[in-house]
């Protein structure tokens, strides 16, 4: 399952992603709010729920955005067996699935233009972990100190 949501930052950006992972990637993703814009709204309040979520199944992957998707990838990265990345550029995206099996891509709605985002986000989602051992063992570090 893909979940997405976004606070006031990225509520627009979210919306179009919706369209665009539906109509250009036919994929489905689980919107998880915000349902309306609320400029007073809260970053972690979208973030930690869709994390958990996300941790609940190695096939499982979330899509945050708030206005620089730093608060968003802070907040997500508290959720054990969470690996959430900043997407500010497509190979730095493609490295993090590759490299690091990241499973929770943070957007920044007030930087990324719609078509930045959208060809940021199609390759987080058809990008596959490598598996290789390296990186398997650097994971597992980390999973020890959670």
């Amino acid at each position: 399952m893909i979940y997405i949501a976004a606070d006031h930052g990225g509520y627009q950006l979210k919306k179009h992603l919706l369209r665009y992972m539906k109509n250009e990637l036919n994929i489905e993703a689980k919107d998880m709010g915000a349902g309306e814009y609320v400029e007073t709204d809260d970053y972690p309040d979208f973030a930690l729920p869709l994390a958990e979520e996300v941790a609940k199944d190695d096939d499982n992957f979330g899509i945050l955005i708030c206005a620089s998707g730093q608060g968003m990838c802070i907040a997500a990265n508290k959720v054990r067996d969470v690996r959430a990345i900043l997407g500010y550029n497509i190979k730095g995206v493609e490295m993090g699935r590759r490299d690091n099996n990241a499973n929770v891509l943070c957007l920044a709605g007030k930087i990324l233009s719609d078509e930045h985002a959208a060809a940021i986000v199609k390759t987080f989602l058809k990008t596959e972990f490598s598996g290789e051992d390296r990186y398997k063992r650097r994971l597992n570090k980390i999973q020890t100190a959670e």
